[in-house]
């Protein structure tokens, strides 16, 4: 029997290719209208999401349309807790009408990098998460702050590794702009996928090694070629042994993962 991972993807921010690729993907990262999204992609993803039976989760970032949610604001902890608030309210008031529950929050952007490192701000997403609903899982980068603070709060939590971006030392990722952040060819990210689900590590940036035991793999939506990446990371998984689906390792991490990055 193939063992299972979460391939999850950012959904919902315009790129116009959220219905080819979600056939290939197990969990959706919906934009909740700040740093992308508005009622009408909300509820057409939520309904790709019903047809092809992936898991629905909130994507809310930054109110930063001109910056696509990706330059660090700096708000207080008060102010972070009602603008993730807001947006899963909206996102969560259509999956009600369309009859979908909810199963993950995932920050977005700099609000999910920021977190990663801050405990302080961790702390308020995770207060808003469990205030919201308890029952939501809270998605973060392997062995950081996030899902830290979210296993403080009392969530269910899933560590997050990424199929496409370069890891730093200290198991952040490396920042956009950064030569070599983003992993452009096909071939090189489906090697470190490989590498993640194998051996539960990846080469950093420099080329050292970097132990990451994630729960769920990301990919961007955003990519150009993301639907071609997706399919053939499918492809990979299944010569490898795993098979992709939400019902596996995402939505079963309750304590700290031994081994992860950070």
């Amino acid at each position: 029997m193939l063992r299972r991972i979460d391939l999850n993807c950012d959904l919902g921010e315009g790129c116009g290719n959220d219905a080819a690729i979600m056939p290939l993907i197990s969990s959706a990262n919906i934009a909740c209208g700040a740093h992308a999204g508005d009622d009408d992609s909300m509820r057409g993803t939520l309904r790709l999401c019903r047809e092809f039976g992936v898991v629905a989760g909130a994507h809310p970032g930054y109110a930063d349309r001109e910056q696509f949610g990706r330059r660090a604001l700096q708000l207080t902890p008060a102010e972070v807790h009602a603008l993730v608030g807001e947006q899963l309210q909206r996102l969560a008031a259509l999956s009600r009408a369309e009859g979908i529950r909810l199963a993950h929050v995932k920050p977005h952007g700099a609000l999910y990098n920021q977190a990663a490192g801050d405990a302080r701000l961790a702390d308020s997403i995770a207060g808003c998460v469990r205030d919201f609903d308890a029952q939501l899982i809270l998605v973060g980068l392997a062995g950081s702050e996030l899902p830290a603070a979210g296993l403080r709060a009392g969530l269910q939590v899933a560590h997050e590794a990424f199929i496409d971006r370069r890891y730093l030392t200290n198991g952040s990722l490396a920042p956009r702009g950064t030569a070599g952040a983003v992993i452009g060819d096909i071939g090189h990210a489906i090697a470190q996928a490989l590498s993640i689900l194998r051996e539960a590590a990846v080469d950093t940036l420099d080329g050292t090694r970097l132990a990451v035991n994630a729960d769920t793999l990301c990919l961007h939506g955003d990519r150009e070629d993301a639907v071609e990446l997706a399919r053939r990371l499918r492809d990979a998984f299944h010569e490898a042994g795993f098979g992709i689906g939400a019902g596996g390792r995402l939505h079963s991490s309750r304590e700290p993962r031994p081994g992860s990055a950070g």
